[in-house]
């Protein structure tokens, strides 16, 4: 390995053909005798490594090494004599890379040690560089995870915006509640009068977690709008057609290319014929429905919405009692429950509902939500109710 070498003695080296020697293997020489010249070519030349003879008379060699290893890494190899010890101790404690006895009779040994001090600084410079590489990137990528992090914060509180309050609506009272896996939701859920006499509600689980789940609930919500203020407007009634909205999300879904589906139930009450209209799209569990004369889940079942361009969905009607609560979930409360299989966690969700009455923060408590640190899916429930049970 050729290197630029700073030899500091009084000729002994130049005179012995050691300098000969090493100029010979490429290496490039510069001489000097006092501490004053050594730091003027250090300070205009690049020195891959300093020869320095401790015995030359009238230079404090120990006092040069201490301030070239204060200031860098440069490989600096000491030659002295063999009686004077305590020199060569206090320069191997100031930093010299290696110490070599005169007489310097074998310039292979010099050129060996040599090539090995320009070796460590080699391999110690690569890891210093390859450290502040890593330190850079991680700079970065802390950087971008912050900037990731404040993204997920904003849409998170923007998405939390598009979730409606606690509604009472006549007689009806509707709450709701979302516990997100992630910061992002894929779970969305909405309800809302739609005139003087007519409640509209969903719940919908988007396939998937995080943003680009999050982004088909700002999808849905933006459609749901639409179809209300084209109602308002009198130029369309889908939105109380609950077989026709999930034909509409279907379509939009499918032009959008998201390559996202999800599960819904569609709701629509009619106070005035006292009738719930509904359609489902793949949704499950399914709604339960709790009456003073009996409780049990809803039926219905269809494709997924998103899945198939040629889904169809039906719309069942039911009429209701006076006292109700009916209450939808999204799948991820059944990843939560303790029980092995399907059937028994449908069971024992449907003793959960009863044994509530209908509320869904008395659930959420049963199940320990509000005390998780984190939940494997995320976790929305839903409950539109009239009288009490």
């Amino acid at each position: 390995m050729a290197a630029n070498l700073l030899v500091i003695d009084e000729g002994v080296l130049e005179r012995s053909g050691i300098a000969a020697y090493l100029a010979k293997h490429h290496h490039a020489l510069v001489f000097t005798d006092n501490a004053q010249d050594a730091s003027a070519v250090l300070a205009e030349q690049a020195i891959d490594a300093v020869i320095c003879d401790l015995d030359t008379p009238g230079f404090d060699g120990l006092g040069l090494l201490r301030i070239i290893k204060q200031h860098s890494s440069l490989p600096v190899l000491v030659v002295s004599s063999s009686d004077d010890m305590e020199n060569v101790v206090q320069a191997l404690r100031a930093g010299a890379d290696d110490f070599l006895a005169k007489p310097l009779e074998s310039p292979e040994v010099l050129e060996y040690s040599l090539s090995k001090a320009l070796e460590r600084e080699r391999l110690e410079a690569e890891n210093r560089a390859y450290r502040e590489h890593l330190e850079k990137t991680n700079t970065e990528l802390r950087r971008g995870l912050d900037e990731l992090r404040s993204d997920q914060l904003a849409g998170r509180h923007a998405q939390q915006r598009m979730l409606p309050d606690p509604l009472t609506f006549r007689e009806l009272r509707c709450q709701h509640r979302i516990t997100p896996s992630l910061l992002l939701s894929g779970d969305f859920l909405d309800y809302f009068e739609l005139d003087n006499d007519r409640l509209v509600f969903y719940i919908a689980d988007v396939s998937g977690h995080g943003a680009s789940s999050a982004f088909v609930t700002v999808l849905l919500k933006n459609l749901t709008y639409r179809l209300k203020r084209n109602f308002n407007r009198g130029s369309s009634d889908d939105v109380i057609h609950p077989a026709q909205v999930l034909q509409r999300v279907n379509a939009e879904m499918h032009a959008s290319e998201l390559d996202k589906h999800l599960t819904m139930f569609y709701g629509v009450i009619c106070l005035k014929s006292n009738v719930l209209h509904y359609s489902v799209g793949g949704h499950f569990p399914m709604p339960i429905l709790l009456t003073n004369n009996g409780s049990r889940y809803l039926d219905g079942r269809a494709m997924p919405v998103g899945l198939f361009p040629e889904a169809h969905y039906q719309e069942y009607t039911m009429s209701l009692e006076s006292n109700f609560s009916l209450l939808m979930f999204s799948d991820g409360i059944l990843e939560i429950m303790p029980e092995s299989t399907l059937n028994d966690k449908e069971e024992a969700l449907l003793a959960m509902a009863i044994e509530s009455r209908g509320d869904i923060n008395s659930i959420a408590e049963a199940l320990g939500i509000p005390y998780r640190d984190e939940v494997p899916d995320d976790i929305a429930m839903v409950s539109v109710s009239r009288g009490g049970l």
